[in-house]
């Protein structure tokens, strides 16, 4: 348990991940302060305070963070200049004298990870460690709830992913095992978890899996790398984004996202939520 003295900070409460793991600590009657962009926009929840805290304003992160002990980062949105962000929230974090910072990261982020984005990751962790403030880093793989956002209107997934795999996780295990690190991070200092699934997925699989449990028949089709490129180029995107698409089908090919962990396990105490369960689960029972 939690002592009565601790405090918390949580970002992106407005999201889907930081959504449930604020709303995790509420249920278990912890009192938390939820930064935001627009703190009319953070979730009500018992014992929450909403504050101003954008990942660029440097002085209103000091105000908010002011001797916190514990506190979530979420990844802040995709964009050109998040590493740039990143390192604002950091150094206004160790400004304030936070405690325990609970890093949300990317599996097997690297500074030459195949999926580009995993490398601001890796560099964002580097400036966490050099920040000294004690940390825990949760490298998540791809979400599962995320898998039928692959789908095309005409029922397929194509991308240049081959026969590779991805241990797909699901945000409630992710959430939960941020709960379990914020609420007693001391044995979790200094380490990282690679939070995974309990099974590594060719998008066959996910298909066939979206198929059997929406009803709706979904296939996949392999595209080699400049037919991804083609046929994402209709949407404008600047380069970077471009290779953020592309490179997340390519690291399922190359293996990177494949190693099954045990983390979830071991921080949680319950297993790993299969694909087909968080997809059965998101759409609620049936009708009838």
């Amino acid at each position: 348990m939690a002592p009565a003295h601790a405090t918390y900070a949580i970002t992106g409460a407005t999201g889907r991940l930081g959504g449930r793991i604020a709303r995790r600590l509420a249920d278990a009657g912890i009192e938390q302060t939820l930064l935001a962009r627009t703190p009319a926009r953070a979730p009500r929840l018992a014992g929450a305070t909403p504050a101003p805290g954008a990942y660029d304003d440097h002085e209103a992160l000091v105000r908010a963070l002011r001797e916190t002990d514990r506190v979530l980062m979420v990844s802040a949105a995709e964009s050109a200049d998040r590493l740039h962000a990143h390192r604002t929230f950091v150094d206004a974090a160790a400004e304030a004298g936070v405690a325990h910072l609970v890093y949300i990261s990317f599996y097997a982020a690297a500074p030459e990870a195949t999926f580009t984005l995993a490398r601001d990751h890796w560099h964002t962790e580097q400036h966490i460690r050099a920040s000294g403030i004690p940390f825990t880093f949760l490298r998540d793989n791809l979400y599962a709830d995320f898998m039928p956002a692959l789908v095309g209107a005409d029922g397929a997934i194509r991308g240049p992913a081959g026969d590779g795999r991805a241990a797909v996780v699901a945000q409630d295990d992710i959430a939960d095992a941020a709960v379990a690190v914020l609420r007693g991070p001391h044995p979790h200092a200094g380490r990282t978890y690679e939070l995974t699934g309990p099974e590594a997925l060719t998008l066959t699989d996910v298909a066939r899996i979206l198929t059997a449990v929406g009803g709706r028949p979904v296939s996949y089709v392999p595209e080699t790398i400049e037919e991804a490129y083609a046929s994402r180029a209709a949407f404008g995107a600047a380069d970077w984004q471009l290779d953020a698409w592309v490179s997340t089908y390519t690291a399922i090919a190359d293996g990177s996202l494949a190693t099954v962990t045990t983390a979830i396990p071991d921080l949680t105490g319950h297993p790993a939520a299969p694909l087909e369960q968080v997809l059965r689960t998101a759409s609620g029972p049936p009708a009838g």
